[in-house]
């Protein structure tokens, strides 16, 4: 599928009715929802660190003008940053969700598999008044937290944490898990940052079915042992099931608490060190259970590509509202690149986004021809990926 072929999905009536929804055009005329949307997609893919100024740049450009349908409006630096720092950001959340539910469908990945993680976001404290500092070595990093959780090949949900007791993450993925509503459409997994047990009670209270990994001096009270099942194909287990048990668990005030949860204790067939995993599944074979943590991992490497081929770590300002507009947008690029990949069986990401703005370029210069009289088929060779 090409770019411009794939953009097509996210249509310009959706764009217009969460902008109407959300109210995000009132008293503007220039630089409105639509607009704002395209051109902080734009400037993303365009440049490896975007910024006001480039926003700036972009705007003007012939680009842009024909993507955007404009003629000889212009616009200013300020107004860019006046528009992106006041705007309502959750146009950009409402139409991040809209786009992933649209990909998600489109992908046939409505039951797959939900991971959870955290990754942090240094920046200068002589900057910001909030955020927080890790460890004691540098009080002039202050950090931002974000949440993501990713269901199948997208990302689906994302949450900031700017507070100090979100370093830990039995304060941040738990809490992001619960008021995440997809949450109950999948088997969720998440490391074994978590081990609050109320955390896990409450999961199990609200019906989201969970598979981590717990410390192998976990305190437990054995119910009952379980039954081994058949393993079935295709898991490739790495472990060796040593014990599956039903269990309570000790919480920190040294009580039991209320919910059951399975405990399965294995080791790992090469490097023989013990893994356990904790679960609220009862249905699956202890295999299936370590092959969907295995999983798990993947959810790192949609990290490394949000830093290394979309600069999540780069902030185009400090101001709150212009960090959550521009990791939506972020979010959104991203599942257009990974869509890009999936369906060009291309072998990078980079190379991934590489060749989705070269596209768009080849088929802007091909609109160009025919506005002017030509005929872009006596070019044809040149427009092959346009």
């Amino acid at each position: 599928m090409k770019a411009k072929e794939l953009l097509k999905l996210i249509p310009e009536e959706d764009i217009e009715f969460i902008a109407a929804q959300t109210n995000v055009n009132h008293q503007v005329k220039k630089l409105d929802g639509a607009t704002m949307f395209k051109l902080i997609l734009f400037s993303l893919l365009h440049s490896q660190k975007a910024s006001l100024r480039i926003m700036e740049h972009l705007y003007s450009s012939m680009q842009f003008k024909m993507i955007c349908g404009l003629e000889k409006q212009t616009t200013r630096y300020n107004s860019i940053r006046d528009r992106i720092t006041t705007i309502k950001s959750e146009f950009f959340e409402t139409l991040f969700f809209s786009v992933f539910d649209r990909f998600n469908a489109y992908f046939k990945e409505q039951e797959s598999l939900l991971r959870y993680d955290s990754t942090m976001i240094a920046i200068s404290s002589n900057l910001i008044e909030w955020g927080m500092t890790v460890g004691g070595k540098n009080t002039h990093i202050t950090q931002l937290k974000y949440t993501i959780a990713t269901k199948g090949s997208f990302p689906c949900y994302v949450k900031v944490f700017d507070k100090p007791e979100a370093l830990c993450e039995d304060k941040t993925i738990p809490v992001t898990i619960l008021e995440n509503d997809i949450s109950k459409t999948g088997i969720i997994v998440f490391d074994r940052g978590v081990q609050e047990r109320r955390a896990f009670e409450k999961m199990t209270e609200n019906d989201r079915l969970f598979v981590t990994r717990i410390k192998t001096d976990v305190r437990y009270r054995e119910i009952k042992k379980l039954s081994s099942r058949k393993k079935k194909s295709g898991t490739n287990s790495t472990v060796v099931v040593s014990e599956d048990i039903e269990v309570l668990l000790k919480n920190r005030t040294e009580k039991w608490t209320k919910e059951s949860f399975r405990l399965i204790k294995t080791i790992h067939k090469e490097t023989k060190e013990p893994i356990y995993f904790l679960t609220n599944i009862f249905y699956l074979t202890a295999e299936e259970v370590a092959f969907i943590y295995k999983q798990r991992w993947e959810v790192e490497v949609y990290f490394k590509y949000l830093k290394q081929h979309l600069n999540l770590n780069h902030l185009v300002s400090r101001n709150e509202n212009v960090i959550k507009v521009m990791i939506y947008m972020t979010l959104i690029l991203s599942i257009l690149i990974i869509a890009f990949k999936k369906l060009n069986k291309l072998e990078s990401f980079k190379i991934a986004k590489l060749k989705f703005s070269l596209e768009l370029e080849s088929s802007i210069v091909k609109q160009i021809v025919l506005l002017t009289g030509g005929n872009p088929d006596k070019m044809a060779h040149l427009f092959s990926d346009a």
